[in-house]
């Protein structure tokens, strides 16, 4: 089964004896896929059980608007992200979350849960033990007006990003235009590492359509490659939050 699915056999001894609790709806596709569950009513029965496990979390309340990724990022001790065209998601204020949830045509009567769910997921960086979190944002991000009619959204924003950049756990690099063309264009992502080393990372790719999880070791690694480069070719932490205190001006 481990060699199958490429776990370690503590990972599948976790989920079998059930002491890892709340199981990724990935983990137990893949297990319905080896043992040969093919039945789609026992399926969706039991993909519905696992996501019902793990909306126990304060993200319940939001109903069908947050996915499993939350509860995923809400578990995990390190996130590392790379954004091309907005700025992540724990980084946003509320004023932003909402300009952005607007420009995206969500519906109207969606768009202010979603920026206060948004903020809501920052609490992650209150915790005794927050994960550590670093994040390389296009330039591109910053300089788009967030409202092109409040131009103190954007402000306000920067700000926020300032501020968070103080916090230990915290990493926030700018990749300019300078830099040109780079690997990164080909979208943005977030690689999640957890503290227990029989949960291998997750690569999680947002999509207009919804979330996509990568757990391949050789997807994994490529995505790890790639966040390596781009951090490497952004500017320092320094150096970016010199860059956000210009734009800020």
């Amino acid at each position: 089964m481990a060699e199958k699915l490429e776990w370690s056999r503590a990972k599948i001894a976790n989920i079998e004896t059930g002491k890892r609790l709340r199981p990724y709806v990935t983990d137990v596709e893949l297990l319905l896929n080896v043992y040969g569950v093919d039945d789609p009513d026992q399926r969706a029965a039991l993909l519905d059980l696992t996501r019902q496990s793990r909306t126990k979390g304060w993200w319940a309340s939001y109903g069908g608007l947050l996915g499993d990724y939350v509860g995923m990022e809400a578990e995990a001790s390190s996130i590392a992200t790379y954004q091309l065209g907005a700025i992540p998601g724990l980084l946003q204020t509320f004023d932003y979350a909402v300009a952005l949830a607007q420009a995206m045509r969500y519906p109207p009567e969606d768009v202010e849960r979603i920026a206060a769910s948004r903020v809501r997921r920052q609490q992650l960086f209150a915790r005794k033990n927050p994960p550590r979190f670093h994040a390389v944002i296009d330039e591109a991000a910053l300089i788009r007006p967030a409202a092109p009619d409040r131009p103190d959204v954007m402000r306000a924003q920067i700000h926020h990003l300032i501020n968070r950049a103080n916090d230990a756990n915290v990493t926030l690099q700018l990749l300019p235009f300078t830099a040109g063309l780079h690997a990164g264009v080909s979208g943005p992502f977030v690689l999640l590492e957890f503290p227990d080393p029989a949960d291998r990372p997750v690569v999680y790719l947002e999509t207009r359509a919804g979330g996509h999880y990568l757990e391949d070791t050789a997807e994994i690694t490529e995505y790890q490659d790639l966040f390596t480069h781009l951090h490497t070719t952004a500017l320092s932490h320094e150096a970016t939050v010199t860059r956000l205190a210009q734009l800020a001006e």
